[in-house]
């Protein structure tokens, strides 16, 4: 696949860090593509890179070698605030820590980038607001973060995530502060929303169950892939 038809391609990819006076690999050479529609998880031992790889799809980091596209951009010829519109407009964050704003209501909080993107007031609302209702939360959207469990702040996060429309969405850990049963319910929601709606995810985990929900599994050791699995939906 080349630049313009990816949603996100990465070629020859390696970043290195210096720790402890040392210059540590963690991407060695990764090339990989992220296409339309992908359901995809990252996964491998801690200190594989799957973090940092999910970082470079989000153009979060930038590689020591190698070049990435977003939306057929070549990001590495980007000024930082070049750089940041493609984040704002193009990818969606879900962070594993949920990251929401507690001064703001779950409302609020997903209008937050669409206030950032400079929709007006009434498209904001009305979007956040039917999100909010397809993702179970309709009657909870003037509750602030601490007022909602767990599973409900995570979904709060992942209407944020795709309410400005993004072409891909990306979660770090999604399931990591979840029981078992709200973690399933988030993911089986998030593959509907991946199925009639052709969202792309990419996820980070260690978790199996959201592996088995996966349409596409990147295995990555040692900062590089060592399996790229497509399974039938």
């Amino acid at each position: 696949m080349n630049p313009d038809t990816a949603v996100v391609q990465l070629e020859g990819v390696t970043r290195t860090y210096r720790q402890d006076g040392v210059d540590v690999d963690a991407l060695r050479g990764v090339s990989v593509s992220v296409c339309k529609g992908d359901f995809a998880v990252l996964v491998g031992p801690s200190g594989s890179g799957k973090t940092t790889l999910l970082n470079m799809i989000g153009g979060l980091d930038s590689p020591t070698e190698g070049r990435i596209w977003i939306a057929g951009s070549d990001i590495g010829r980007l000024s930082k605030v070049e750089l940041s519109q493609v984040r704002l407009h193009k990818i969606g964050f879900v962070f594993q820590e949920f990251n929401l704003i507690p001064v703001l209501s779950a409302l609020e909080n997903v209008e937050f980038v669409m206030l950032l993107q400079g929709l007006p007031e009434s498209q904001r609302r009305a979007r956040a607001s039917t999100l909010l209702r397809d993702l179970g939360l309709e009657g909870l959207e003037h509750r602030r973060p601490n007022a909602l469990s767990g599973g409900q702040q995570q979904r709060v996060a992942v209407a944020r995530a795709i309410a400005a429309e993004p072409i891909i969405v990306l979660l770090d850990e999604p399931t990591a502060n979840l029981d078992s049963k709200t973690g399933g319910a988030l993911m089986d929601m998030m593959r509907r929303l991946n199925e009639d709606q052709g969202i792309t995810f990419v996820f980070s985990t260690h978790d199996s169950m959201v592996v088995e929900r996966a349409r596409r599994v990147i295995r990555i050791r040692d900062g590089q892939i060592e399996a790229d699995e497509r399974r039938s939906a």
